[in-house]
């Protein structure tokens, strides 16, 4: 889960209230778990998971009569986590049925029910991203913190070596970059970190101070194998939107691509 990424808390007539194919939610422990897209991968079928759907599996889960499930089994619903349920202690007392092992859970109190107003006065937050707003590209990226949770770039560290060495899968690659995070006001992050980082910086001014004389040079050394002025601006005025379409086709479809 994302550090930006707030999942919201439950209360327990609303867990009940997913109990179809169309929704499907069920707990275990504190966890709010939505499986609806997997009730037709189910092995033993989605009518077999509705009859737990709005309640606590924990211990269906671990019933060895029933059936013995796998880690994946409990990757799946990590996977599917959408929020949790109060605290238990939130509640005045508890009620089990210990023929079934379900519980049910008497009304929260006004505390927790203030607190689940606050969180749906919340902006809504998306998962590809983590964000709600254009707001959140200006909140600087907590770096320890989305390292330890996505596995993927130490924004403290050089970033070419790790890219290298990564051996990330395409999936997750695309998924990560285009997951934003702003580092540090808006400066970069460290890219070779050694003598060459400041060659991979620079001002907007130092561009033109650079090659504009260049691009003169070549001017004027081209003039003499050309007919004309006219033609030789016609010419440099091609080659200006040739390169021009020839690295949006590199970032567009290259650098950029998305399957």
């Amino acid at each position: 889960m994302s550090p930006s990424r707030t999942l919201p808390t439950y209360l327990p007539d609303e867990i009940a209230d997913h109990n179809t194919f169309e929704s499907c939610f069920v707990l275990m422990g504190s966890k709010v778990y939505d499986i609806t897209d997997f009730l037709d991968s189910h092995p033993g079928g989605g009518d077999l998971i509705l009859k737990y759907a709005g309640r606590d599996i924990t211990y269906i889960l671990k019933d060895q009569d029933v059936h013995t499930h796998s880690d994946a089994a409990y990757e799946v619903l990590e996977d599917s986590l959408v929020g949790f349920i109060q605290p238990q202690k939130k509640f005045s007392s508890k009620i089990e049925n210990f023929d079934t092992h379900q519980t049910s859970l008497l009304p929260p109190d006004g505390e927790f029910l203030s607190n689940k107003q606050q969180e749906n006065n919340k902006k809504p937050q998306y998962p590809s991203t983590g964000m709600s707003s254009a707001e959140d590209l200006n909140r600087e990226t907590n770096i320890e913190d989305d390292f330890k949770t996505h596995k993927f770039l130490n924004l403290n560290e050089p970033l070419l070596l790790q890219v290298w060495n990564g051996g990330f899968s395409k999936e997750f690659y695309l998924e990560q970059i285009h997951r934003p995070r702003h580092f540090k006001g808006g400066a970069s992050a460290p890219l070779f970190g050694n003598f060459l980082e400041p060659l991979s910086k620079t001002v907007w001014w130092v561009v033109p101070v650079v090659w504009l004389p260049l691009v003169v040079y070549g001017l004027y050394i081209a003039r003499p194998g050309l007919s004309s002025t006219a033609v030789e601006v016609l010419c440099w005025t091609f080659g200006l939107f040739l390169w021009t379409l020839v690295e949006y086709f590199l970032h567009r479809f290259l650098f950029h691509l998305d399957r």
